[in-house]
């Protein structure tokens, strides 16, 4: 049984540009990429960009490249031309900020070099390291010697930090150089859009939001599968793994959004300050890093691609034993959701892209002898990217009466108009961190894996594998409630 729910009014409520909702035209900002030669300002910044001016067409920026390479004027022009035209940005502000680029080939760990690049900002500048973190650190202690622009900010990719300690010096650092207002941790996995997607309908729905708590829910899975493998990126991921490249960042992000208490006003401040109370009362289940799981795929095939096996890939350092994919179960302890075991999974080289949040209600208290055995519990299915959502529930469907059979109710939510990176650019050109990781919920998502690293390091949990194309070692349970043994 199969029903659709239709948005009623389409286009209301769509996350906008400020200049197309009728408020000030955003004042002109300057976007300084360090490391704008490499790829991540190619494939994602950049095109980010140009989709946010094609979509602002008032607004004016001033983008200044910098990097190693030796770049020419026209050479430069033509990079940013190509990243703009990727996403097919057209406009007036498209235009002018392709004319008026620059780029500047400097050493970002060199004082004078730094200097020489924030005199060229003819505006505010808002400096994004494209970087490697230690690159990153090394620019940040230079930048702690200068004097700079008034209200320049900070734009910083993950990883924050290698662990809890390094996060907590890390943070010290960029508190001397602009207050925390001003520093914008990157986390693009969730997208404005998203969040608000997830807030509506927690919030702003009387039947649902009762619903989502200990009372009611037995357990959550917060999963991010893909089907990529290494994808070249082993001289970052071979040191980072699965754990640390989705669960401690981005996945973590995705729980406090689900499970924080509702914000005063949704303003940067208050959604950050609940989504931190969440991530502080986050533990592992039973305190027990044994109830992680860690793999890597061998050789398989996935949609039709052979790969070999990981650690056979190009630049892998087979010893370091760096996991492909991890699961992970943590409980959030407060009045809430104390006793509901949240489980969160991420892996490469998989057999479906699932980007999803699965919650599963508890059984009813009774039902009736007289209706067949239930199938399986309700189901609140939430996706990420697309936004949709569904329902699963039992219901008596055709036929035989007393036959429970399965209804799911789906909703499609707003996909918002700009892509990840349009909308990281524009909240730090509007100095608007409501998107970025606080300095304290940084420190949070290491303290709350420290446990899982310091035991996979010692090979108290297995390393295990899986063939590329499966759902992951047939070893493994399933789902949040089968991976978590009783409570001590």
């Amino acid at each position: 049984m199969f029903f659709y729910l239709a948005e009623t009014q389409p286009g209301r409520g769509r996350v906008v540009g400020p200049s197309i909702q009728g408020m000030p035209d955003p004042r002109p900002s300057t976007l300084l990429i360090l490391g704008a030669s490499g790829d991540l300002a190619a494939r994602l910044l950049m095109p980010g960009l140009g989709m946010l001016l094609a979509h602002e067409p008032k607004r004016r920026v001033q983008l200044i490249g910098s990097g190693v390479e030796d770049l020419t004027d026209a050479e430069w022009k033509k990079r940013v031309k190509s990243s703009f035209d990727s996403e097919g940005a057209k406009g007036p502000a498209v235009t002018a900020t392709l004319k008026n680029t620059k780029y500047i080939k400097a050493d970002v760990t060199a004082k004078a070099d730094l200097e020489g690049l924030l005199a060229a900002c003819d505006n505010p500048p808002a400096l994004y390291f494209a970087l490697p973190p230690a690159i990153t650190e090394k620019a940040c202690a230079q930048l702690a010697k200068i004097e700079l622009p008034d209200k320049t900010s900070l734009a910083l990719e993950k990883p924050f930090g290698t662990d809890e300690r390094s996060a907590k010096r890390l943070n010290t650092l960029l508190l001397t150089i602009v207050p925390e207002s001003r520093i914008h941790r990157v986390d693009h996995f969730l997208g404005r859009s998203t969040v608000l997607n997830l807030l509506g309908l927690r919030f702003a729905n009387r039947l649902i939001e009762p619903m989502l708590s200990n009372r009611d829910v037995e357990s959550i899975e917060i999963v991010y599968d893909e089907q990529l493998a290494l994808e070249n990126r082993a001289r970052y991921y071979d040191h980072a793994g699965a754990l640390v490249d989705m669960i401690q960042s981005h996945l973590l992000q995705v729980m406090a959004v689900l499970v924080m208490e509702a914000p005063a006003t949704l303003r940067a401040e208050d959604v950050r300050d609940q989504k931190q109370l969440a991530l502080r009362a986050t533990h592992l289940w039973n305190d027990d890093p044994s109830t992680s799981r860690r793999a890597r795929y061998s050789a398989g095939s996935v949609a039709g691609r052979k790969l070999p096996a990981y650690k056979n890939e190009d630049g892998v350092d087979p010893a370091l034993g760096t996991e492909t994919l991890a699961e992970v179960v943590v409980e959030v302890r407060n009045m809430r959701w104390a006793g509901v075991p949240i489980l969160m999974r991420s892996g490469k080289a998989l057999a479906s892209h699932r980007r999803e949040i699965i919650v599963t209600f508890k059984a009813p208290s009774h039902v009736p002898p007289e209706f067949k055995t239930l199938k399986t519990a309700d189901r609140l299915r939430i996706c990420i990217a697309p936004d949709e959502m569904s329902l699963e529930l039992n219901v008596n469907g055709p036929g035989d009466p007393y036959v429970i059979d399965r209804a799911t109710l789906k909703a499609d939510f707003n996909p918002g108009d700009l892509p990840a990176y349009g909308e990281v650019l524009q909240g730090i050109l509007d100095g608007d961190a409501t998107l970025s990781v606080r300095g304290d919920a940084a420190v949070e998502g290491w303290r709350i894996v420290a446990p899982v690293l310091k035991a996979w390091k010692s090979g108290t949990v297995p390393l295990d594998e899986y063939p590329a194309g499966s759902n992951g070692p047939k070893s493994w349970p399933t789902g949040a409630a089968e991976a978590t043994p009783a409570k001590r």
